[in-house]
Formats: C-alpha cells, structure tokens, sequence
C-alpha cells in the first residue's frame, strides 16, 4: 500500500466522478431515516422511534447483538410490497448519487415473510423495484436472497425455496447473514450446494465478528466466491494467501465494522493488511441508512484513514465490477468507464 500525496479536495473530486460497483447492501439496512420515519409512523405498533432525533439515538448501536436487533425491528415495518418498492427506489437513488452503476442487495426473504408479505408479493415488489431503479436512476440491480442464521436449517431452507421457487430477474445468489458467534458456517452446506447446482453463487457472511476458522469454513463448506466482510482473514496469512490465489474477494465495509463494534476504530481496521496480502478488496456501506454513510464516504475514509490514492482506489473500483455476479457486458461497461475517469490500469487483480 502506498501513502499519497493527493490533496484531500483533489481525490474527493476524484471519488466522485468514479463509476462504482457496490456488493454488499442490506435492502433494509439501506433506508435513509425519513424513509424509516415514515414506515415507523404508517406502523407505530412497530415499536421504531417516529421522532428524528429519537431515531438518531435508536441508532446508536452498543454493540453487535444490538445492531441485529434493531435490524429485525426495522425489517418488520416493511409489511406490503409497496414498501419493498419504496425501499427499492430510496437505495437506488441513493446508490446514483454515489455514482454506483451496479448493486447487489441482499434481501431476507424469511423476515418479509414473517412481516407479512407473501412470496409472490415479495418477488414481483422487486422486480417492479428493479425496473425502477434501472429506468428513473440508471442502476443495475441483482438480488442475494440471504437467510437469519439465528433462523437455522429451517431458516435456510424457506431462503433457498423462495429463491428457486420464484427467483425474481436479477437474482444471483444465496447469502447467510445475522449472528456469527456460536453458528457455525459448516451447518448450512446442503443448503449452498443446492444453491450452486441450481445456479447461483455463494456469498455468505463469515469473519466479520468470529475468527478465520470461519471463513474457511465459508470457502471450504460453502464453496463461497466471496465472502462477505471476512476482515477476520487478516489473522491468518495461511488463510489470506488462499484467498489472494484463488481470487475469493472480501466485501469490506469499513463504517459498519466500527457502529457494530466488529473493530474498536478505524485504525485498528484490518483493511491495509488485507491489501498489502493481495486479497482482493471491493468496498461497500453494508446499512448506510443505519451507519451514516454512503459509497463515496467510504472511498474517502480510504484515503484519509489508510492512505490510498488514486490509482489504488479506482483498482478497488475495478475489482468490485470484476468480482460481480453480473452479465460480462454490464461488467465491461463499467470497467470501461472506470478507465475514461481514471485511465488504463496499471496492473490486474482479475481473479480470471
């Protein structure tokens, strides 16, 4: 990794005009606070502060186990699929002011039920949800339809049928998210294998509050492509070159380590040791409705707090459209554009 000289107003600039691929998005988590509002108030049984600042402090997470709670409070306000809409056409707008081409959001379809939307409902909700996104705020969308490991085997299953039985346009995966601590990865492999024979890509959680042990248990149980924060992996070098040679990226998200107390600060963020490993890294805000943030503020935190200039940020960019689970001409296009703002490539991390 290499410290820059760049000005700070000159890379804010620069991040920008920089076309982006975003890879790890919770379609809850992505609600800016007026939309949460709103849904509190439309639903004040609901239990979630419909006053602003009592929402700003309903955010203030003391640790993981709160976080996943108010996650799960939220996602049952969002009870029709006019909501699911709603929330479609929120995070795409806010994906475009970021200059994000291309999303992949990864929706519970287990808690949407439980909040009392039917499957049918849910699937058309994001199909309408994704023309929209495509067609009012130019903004490819793919779904990872991930399951509550609280929810267990039973949890996965109802993920992986909804997944296969209605597999709305752009669906691209099967996540496992919610709690790590005392669930293990290894437990939901029928499951992933299911997922891959009938197409989709794995791309589970693993690492983010738990050790490496489990992120080899991603890979290894899993057959994960990529793992979701995986920051966890810069513990083990063993376990960082086996990522760097099979091209098996880590979707970091730096904010959200820090609200959820994953990592006690940014600069303890293990970030700069993932790189410095080769370890493909591609960037994301995970709940910025909930964490304050948005794309490019994470990019900036980059440069600010780790160092990274140009060239390294726009190789980040690049990683992420090549680590996508989109069409190749979706990713090209995006590469190309990356390469009219920040010129040709010095190198490849393609994972080919």
């Amino acid at each position: 990794m290499t410290v820059t000289d760049d000005a700070p107003g000159d890379v804010a600039g620069f991040v920008a005009a920089l076309p982006k691929v975003e890879l790890h998005l919770h379609l809850i988590g992505s609600a800016p606070p007026q939309t949460v509002l709103a849904l509190a108030r439309r639903h004040p049984d609901g239990g979630v502060p419909t006053d602003p600042e009592a929402l700003r402090k309903y955010y203030e997470f003391t640790d993981f186990p709160h976080f996943l709670d108010v996650y799960r409070e939220v996602n049952m306000l969002v009870r029709t699929g006019a909501d699911v809409v709603t929330l479609v056409d929120g995070l795409a707008a806010r994906l475009a002011a970021s200059r994000v081409r291309y999303a992949e959001v990864q929706v519970t379809s287990v808690w949407n039920r439980r909040a009392g939307i039917a499957p049918a409902d849910l699937a058309h909700a994001l199909t309408d949800g994704r023309v929209l996104a495509r067609e009012r705020h130019g903004v490819g969308l793919g779904w990872i339809f991930d399951s509550d490991a609280l929810l267990g085997a039973e949890g996965m299953a109802q993920t992986l049928a909804f997944a296969l039985d209605h597999r709305p346009e752009g669906t691209v995966a099967l996540g496992l998210g919610g709690a790590e601590a005392g669930i293990r990865r290894a437990d939901f492999k029928a499951a992933f294998r299911a997922a891959r024979e009938a197409g989709l890509h794995s791309d589970p959680h693993a690492g983010e509050t738990t050790g490496p042990q489990e992120v080899w248990a991603a890979v290894r149980d899993l057959g994960a492509e990529r793992i979701g924060h995986g920051i966890a992996s810069a513990a083990d070098p063993e376990l960082m070159a086996y990522l760097a040679a099979h091209g098996i990226a880590l979707e970091v998200c730096p904010s959200s380590n820090v609200c959820t107390g994953a990592v006690p600060g940014l600069d303890q963020h293990p970030l700069p040791a993932l790189l410095a490993a080769g370890v493909q890294v591609t960037l994301a805000t995970d709940d910025p409705g909930m964490f304050g943030t948005d794309l490019n503020r994470e990019y900036r935190l980059c440069h600010e707090r780790f160092g990274l200039g140009r060239d390294e940020l726009a190789d980040i960019a690049r990683t992420g459209a090549r680590v996508a689970f989109c069409p190749a001409p979706v990713r090209d296009a995006i590469l190309a554009e990356i390469d009219q703002v920040a010129g040709p490539a010095m190198g490849s991390r393609d994972p080919g």
